[in-house]
């Protein structure tokens, strides 16, 4: 990981990699965007494979640290902080983070460290949203798999129906979510 100097230069890298993905994270791009010289990378980073490796450190560290930050029960029940979690994830739509997730995915299809990073993240993402379930009374495997569910709808209800109108998705995400809290599914 970079000293923090380095840190407005992996900040490009996602914005870049979330408009034209990893192929599009090239120096000569990410310095134009920041209106500085190549030679800044270069104090900062080996090459553009150190800036990727960051970049990934970076993502997975972050999404970890935000599930568990977001799946802790801070005094509230496990149902209710499912409901929470829903509706974090379903109320606003985060473009850039969307395409940063999607991107890191694509690229994971042919690249063992991001694979790994992804394969990192979605085990905490499972596992806090599993043990959010168990709480409510699941039995392990199937919190396991509702949590697979819960993960599929949060993912997939972003990338669909957005051209119906709000009100309608909004029905929908709340008759789905009431799915997703079901005691007996």
């Amino acid at each position: 990981m970079t000293d923090g100097k380095g840190d407005v230069w992996i900040a490009a890298g996602f914005s870049e990699i979330a408009r034209s993905g990893v192929e599009g994270v090239r120096v000569e791009v990410l310095a134009k965007n920041l209106g500085v010289t190549k030679g800044g990378f270069y104090r900062r980073f080996k090459d553009r494979a150190a800036l990727l490796a960051d970049m990934l450190q970076s993502w997975s560290e972050g999404r970890i640290a935000a599930i568990e930050q977001q799946a802790a029960l801070d005094g509230e029940g496990a149902r209710e902080r499912l409901k929470s979690l829903i509706h974090l994830y379903s109320e606003r739509t985060n473009t850039e983070g969307m395409g940063i997730e999607l991107a890191i995915r694509q690229w994971a299809r042919s690249d063992a460290a991001a694979a790994a990073a992804v394969a990192s993240v979605d085990s905490a993402r499972l596992k806090n949203v599993s043990r959010l379930y168990r709480a409510t009374g699941f039995e392990p495997d199937d919190a396991d798999a509702q949590a697979f569910l819960f993960y599929c709808f949060v993912f997939g209800q972003s990338l669909v129906f957005l051209d119906r109108a709000q009100r309608r998705r909004a029905q929908l995400i709340a008759k789905s979510a009431e799915k997703l809290l079901d005691e007996k599914v």
